[in-house]
């Protein structure tokens, strides 16, 4: 790897940030499957390859919104708690319509008895990480979701996972969302917290 791939990496993961109000431009399909490319090449326990990803757009993304709406009653007290008024009520407002994202991807873990529980998601999340950094190199914004899991039950039956076998066999499990765009914010990135992140043993 040369100085300037390797300098544009660095910039690459620090470029990275949430964005959470995009703009209504359909995202290109050979993008979002370059993406999801991307994602496919994560590294995996013992190269199960156990993602699983369900790509959600249209007037199924439009009908996914009242699910959206849910998940944000089961979190909004914890982030009113955290987060000062204003910075509460867009976050609220990304809830309700999310940001107009014109793409969703949730990620599912295909779990096993030959693999440890951690190993397995951990994998999956590794590729979500990926999709993240493909997200900047397209010149699109992301902004990865926990919330989906305060209705898990509901988000598996609304994209027909539960009549999956894997998932009939307690297998196939929701790990988060990811909305995606074209970013139509600049926030600030957040300041990296390094005070006791790091401990060097020799």
């Amino acid at each position: 790897m040369g100085q300037t791939m390797r300098e544009q990496f660095y910039q690459l993961v620090e470029a990275r940030k949430s964005i959470r109000k995009f703009k209504k431009d359909e995202v290109p399909h050979e993008v979002i499957e370059r993406i999801l490319g991307a994602a496919l090449h994560a590294p995996s326990g013992k190269n199960r390859q156990n993602w699983k990803f369900f790509v959600v757009q249209g007037k199924k993304r439009d009908d996914y919104l009242k699910y959206s709406q849910k998940s944000w009653l089961g979190i909004k007290d914890l982030l009113q708690a955290r987060l000062k008024p204003s910075l509460y009520e867009f976050t609220e407002r990304f809830f309700f319509t999310l940001g107009d994202a014109p793409v969703l991807i949730f990620a599912y873990s295909n779990n096993s008895p030959d693999e440890r529980y951690h190993t397995s998601i951990g994998s999956v999340y590794m590729a979500v990480q990926n999709i993240n950094l493909a997200c900047v190199a397209e010149g699109l914004g992301c902004c990865t979701m926990g919330a989906p899991l305060e209705i898990k039950k509901e988000v598996d039956e609304f994209l027909g996972v539960t009549e999956l076998e894997e998932y009939k066999k307690g297998e196939l499990e929701l790990l988060c969302g990811v909305v995606l765009g074209y970013p139509d914010h600049e926030p600030p990135k957040a300041k990296r917290q390094t005070e006791g992140r790091i401990t060097w043993l020799k």
